[in-house]
């Protein structure tokens, strides 16, 4: 290979009436705004698609001719003007909900979003899946609200993988190199025009990364590349793939990430107030704000911790054990030897931030420590909560599960990204304008039932012709790429049915989703696809990772049903799904399904999108789901029953049996039920139920100001509380929590005195504890009375708890606390009482180690 002695970027040459175009499409506000798609589209209509819908690329390959004479049409110029002064709008709108809820703050806080994938557009392939879409329409939630928020990432060369399907059905990989200058990216550079660096400190070198700029909106998001002459080979490849090598570029990667992530942030002059830690990859990010913080204001590793720790959220997404994120110590030997110098702290200390006992040995967890180092965690579903209350329970040794400090905030997704154009258009014509803008408003989406079912079903069953047509398009292709006969590829011209129940199951192939529960009885399934007058179709698609075999044998065994000759015209599997893939079946499937192992689906959102196209959903309660489910705006296989892996067979049995029969008893008959307008009533009543009753809730704008209002800005408040106008007060409460921790072991509950009598309902009585608090004293702790109904081991189970006052000081230590408990129920009622830490600066009592029982 030729290494060039220069490099010259070339930029399209835009007539100067066209400049804006440039700007529109270095703005991925265009990938959630439909004129500003519509104007770029209409440039050249092939050239978009071919482009994979890039307005960057489509700029830089299209025609001189072509501008030439859009320049001179007065009807796209006039077109280019109206997105033009939209954006302007948009850009300098002084009114959004940020604002107008926190705009009397002094000063708004830097709040950075540290994700290692994001999904914004199909054109830039920086993502795998559920977890890097839900990224990218958080950032664009963040934007539309107007949030100070920065994200902040990493940037791949190739992306994730590239998937196609060998003649036998076997997924394969390609990795297409991503073109960084014809993508919608600007290099972050100096007053002298040169790239800004930053570098990480990786064993015997540095590690160098140049920043790249993607503008969502109003959100900047920062991504890192290391791809640079800086650095040697093997580090110039560290940021090649998403998710890929081996555990040591794992590691390395997660460096950049978090503690490179810093640093970029610091580079640009946006020192993060609030770091918000979505999944445990980025969670060397604190050791990196520790030891700025500890280089600053000269203190200890411990204080720094506690004020970094205030100011930090946290978001766990796996339910599953095995997908965590653990690095072996000899890794962290190997990479922070040096760097625990630097912070103070010897070898143990260090691994002791995040190690998890593997049973017969022990891990670096990364979960570990960013539960460790946040005020404020989270699963990304209220069922998703309760699994990780249960999961990290140990971390909180004494602790009752429910009370786990970690809390539930449900997923969403950005609904001007994934509402179709066509639903878009009708939802102007009959809802509140406000769906547009405050989507989490329910008075937003009551006029749904203003609309005429004869529209709304018109413009389902238009997309649902879309689909097909696409799908009949994009198989053609594969086939094609397959090798397949002439006969074969002009037979995917007749594939699937523009008029039939068309049902979507599109996600990541892992194991635990069960992609071929519907195929456990063919004979069955045959039956219900070759209905004569009430015919059903299967769409697929979906990548399995590149080293689980498992999950490939899952789309192989779709592809080979769905080639042979009796089930060809009625299912289809879609290579390479992606985010212009998911549109198309989102918006014109009738039924989205999904039959994961409860509850091992955190949240997924696939089926939320389905939500504002008018797709019902057909799922296992999980996820959420669990959270979503009437019988009035989709369906549940099952009733939320959890089995033990050793029954995962008769499960599986079970519920399919159920999938079948709902199919065949409800949501087939509710379909081709048409009264004499050809109309299916029942149907379109769920679609508007369904609008109606979770389009409020399932959207990212929700979901982002919940994280606002329960994070960003009670965790700003604390933090800025802490460390101004000095360190005074950020200080005195680290020494508090050494004091307290160092004399927690003198805590103990002396006696506990309830009245026994028999008492009746309504009855109110009095109860005291005497609680030797040794060196600490009652304003540095909270007695609480805990109480419930008993199991049959006598065992207190959902229990509650009611603060107890001071009483009297009886010297000594001992002080006697009183409150009084008012039965509600009869039956037994157990009583206990505890003792936990407090301080003003606590974001939970919760803390591990410090709790004391009667």
């Amino acid at each position: 290979m030729v290494k060039p002695v220069a490099t010259v970027s070339v930029a399209p040459r835009l007539p100067k009436p066209l400049a804006r175009l440039m700007e529109l499409a270095s703005n991925l506000r265009f990938s959630w705004d439909q004129e500003t798609v519509a104007l770029f589209r209409r440039l050249d209509p092939e050239l978009w698609e071919v482009t994979n819908h890039n307005p960057v690329a489509l700029l830089g390959r299209i025609q001189q001719e072509r501008l030439e004479s859009a320049k001179n049409d007065p009807a796209f110029m006039a077109h280019l003007e109206r997105v033009s002064e939209d954006f302007d709008a948009y850009m300098a709108a002084k009114k959004t909900w940020y604002k107008d809820t926190y705009g009397s703050q002094k000063k708004a806080p830097v709040i950075a979003y540290f994700s290692m994938e994001f999904g914004l557009t199909e054109c830039l392939q920086n993502y795998s899946g559920g977890l890097g879409v839900l990224s990218g329409d958080h950032l664009k939630s963040a934007s539309d609200l107007g949030l100070p928020l920065v994200g902040v990432g990493l940037l791949y060369q190739e992306g994730y993988f590239q998937q196609y399907l060998n003649v036998d059905g076997w997924q394969q990989e390609l990795y297409p190199i991503n073109d960084f200058p014809n993508l919608p990216l600007t290099l972050e550079r100096d007053k002298d025009g040169h790239p800004i660096k930053i570098s990480v400190e990786l064993p015997g070198r540095k590690l160098y990364a140049q920043i790249w700029r993607v503008q969502v909106g109003r959100t900047p998001l920062l991504l890192l590349d290391s791809n640079i002459p800086d650095n040697r080979e093997d580090d110039r490849n560290l940021t090649d793939r998403l998710y890929g090598g081996d555990r040591r570029t794992r590691i390395r990667q997660e460096i950049l990430l978090g503690i490179g992530g810093i640093r970029a942030l610091e580079a640009l002059a946006m020192r993060p107030d609030v770091c918000h830690m979505n999944e445990g990859h980025s969670a060397f990010l604190m050791l990196e704000r520790i030891r700025i913080m500890m280089r600053e204001k000269g203190i200890n590793f411990y204080q720094a911790k506690e004020i970094v720790a205030s100011s930090t959220v946290f978001t766990v997404h796996t339910p599953v054990p095995a997908g965590l994120e653990r690095f072996g110590f000899d890794l962290i030997d190997e990479h922070f030897t040096d760097y625990m110098r630097e912070l103070g702290l010897n070898r143990d200390q260090f691994l002791n931030l995040g190690r998890e006992n593997m049973g017969t040995y022990e891990l670096f967890s990364m979960s570990v420590m960013a539960l460790d180092m946040s005020y404020g965690a989270n699963g990304v579903a209220k069922l998703h909560g309760v699994v990780s209350r249960d999961m990290w329970n140990w971390v909180y040794p004494n602790v009752p599960k429910e009370e786990v400090p970690i809390t539930a905030v449900t997923n969403g997704v950005h609904v001007q990204t994934w509402v179709s154009n066509e639903m878009a258009t009708l939802f102007d014509r009959y809802l509140d304008p406000t769906w547009r803008t405050q989507e989490w408003r329910k008075e937003a989406w009551a006029g749904v039932d203003n609309i005429p079912d004869s529209e709304l079903w018109r413009t389902h069953s238009r997309r649902r012709e879309r689909l097909v047509a696409f799908c009949r398009e994009r198989l053609k292709q594969q086939l094609i790429h397959r090798g397949a006969s002439k006969s074969e590829i002009d037979a995917a011209d007749e594939v699937l049915n523009p008029d039939a129940l068309t049902i979507g199951f599109a996600r990541r192939f892992a194991t635990y989703k069960r992609a071929t529960m519907i195929f456990r009885d063919l004979n069955r399934l045959r039956k219900i696809l070759h209905s004569a007058d009430r015919p059903v179709q299967f769409i697929f698609a979906g990548k399995a990772h590149p080293h689980d075999n498992e999950g490939k044998a899952f789309i192989k065994e779709i592809v080979r049903i769905a080639s042979q000759e009796e089930f060809r015209h009625s299912i289809v599997f879609l290579e390479n799904y992606d985010m212009n893939v998911a549109r198309y079946l989102l918006q014109g499937c009738d039924v989205w399904l999904n039959n994961p192992r409860r509850p091992k689906e955190a949240s997924g959102t696939s089926g939320m999108k389905g939500i504002f196209n008018g797709c019902l959903n057909f799922s296992i309660l999980d996820g959420w789901w669990d959270e979503a489910y009437q019988p009035e705006v989709g369906w549940a296989i099952g009733n939320g029953e959890e089995y033990p892996e050793s029954q995962s067979g008769e499960q599986d049995r079970i519920e399919s049996e159920a999938l079948y029969n709902i199919l065949e008893k409800d949501i087939i008959t509710r379909f081709y039920d048409r009264g004499r307008d050809a109309l299916p009533r029942s149907w379109i009543s769920m679609m508007k139920n369904a609008i109606r009753e979770l389009a409020p809730v399932f959207t990212t704008h929700r979901m982002v100001q919940e994280y606002t209002q329960q994070f960003y800005i009670p965790n700003y408040e604390r933090f800025i509380k802490m460390t101004q106008p000095n360190m005074d007060a950020a200080l005195a409460y680290t020494g508090w929590r050494a004091q307290v921790r160092g004399a927690w072991n003198q805590i103990r509950v002396v006696s506990v005195n309830v009245d026994k009598a028999a008492v009746t309902v309504g009855a109110k009585s009095p109860v005291t504890a005497v609680i030797h608090l040794g060196a600490l004293t009652p304003k540095d702790v909270r007695v609480q009375l805990y109480y419930g109904a008993l199991n049959t081991r006598g065992e207190i189970v959902n229990g509650q708890a009611l603060d107890m006052t001071l009483e009297a000081s009886n010297g000594g230590g001992l002080y006697t606390f009183k409150t009084t408990y008012q039965y509600a129920t009869s039956g037994e009622t157990g009583f206990s009482v505890r003792v936990l830490p407090y301080h003003e600066f606590m974001h939970t009592l919760f803390q591990p180690g410090m709790i004391t029982w009667a």
